[in-house]
C-alpha cells in the first residue's frame, strides 16, 4: 500500500523530480562516465542514471548485479555522510564504487577496466529477504560481503 504522495514507484514526487533534474544536470565526470556505461556497452550490464534507491538517489546502478557506481568531487572527501551511505547500501546487497571525478576524467579507460572487473565478479552475497524461508535456504549462514 502506497503512502499518500507517493507514486506508482513508491517514491515521493519530490524524491522522482529531483532525480529528473539530475538525469538533465549531469556533472562533466558523470557524463564521461555515462559515456562508458549506457547501451549495455561495458560486459553486457545495464546501468541506470540518477536511480532512486531507498533514501537515497545513486549515481549510476546495475541493478541486475547490483553495483553501484558514484562519482565523487572534492566535497566528498572524508564525508562521513558518504560512509554511511555506502554501509546502509552494501546493507541492502549492492556493492559500491566511489571513483573521484579527478580519474574519470584523467583516466577514463582505468575506472572502465575496474568496474568491468566488478561486473565480471560474481557478488559475494545479496541482502537477506526481510522474512528469510528456510524452505528456500534463506537465513541460514548468510555473509554479508564487505566492499570490493
Amino acid at each position: 500500500m502506497r503512502r499518500k504522495g507517493e507514486g506508482v514507484t513508491g517514491y515521493s514526487g519530490h524524491t522522482l523530480l529531483q532525480a529528473q533534474r539530475l538525469r538533465r544536470e549531469l556533472t562533466d565526470a558523470e557524463r564521461k562516465l555515462w559515456s562508458v556505461l549506457r547501451n549495455r556497452q561495458l560486459e553486457g550490464a545495464k546501468f541506470r542514471r540518477q536511480q532512486p534507491i531507498c533514501p537515497f538517489i545513486v549515481d549510476f546502478v546495475c541493478q541486475e548485479r547490483r553495483l553501484i557506481i558514484e562519482a565523487d568531487g572534492g566535497q566528498h572527501a572524508g564525508n562521513g555522510a558518504d560512509e554511511r551511505r555506502t554501509a546502509f547500501l552494501e546493507s541492502k546487497g549492492y556493492r559500491v564504487l566511489r571513483f573521484w571525478n579527478n580519474d574519470i576524467l584523467s583516466n577514463l579507460d582505468g575506472v572502465a577496466q575496474v568496474i568491468a572487473i566488478a561486473l565480471s565478479t560474481p557478488h559475494p552475497a545479496q541482502a537477506a529477504p526481510e522474512s528469510p524461508s528456510p524452505s528456500r535456504g534463506e537465513g541460514i549462514g548468510a555473509i554479508n560481503g564487505g566492499p570490493i
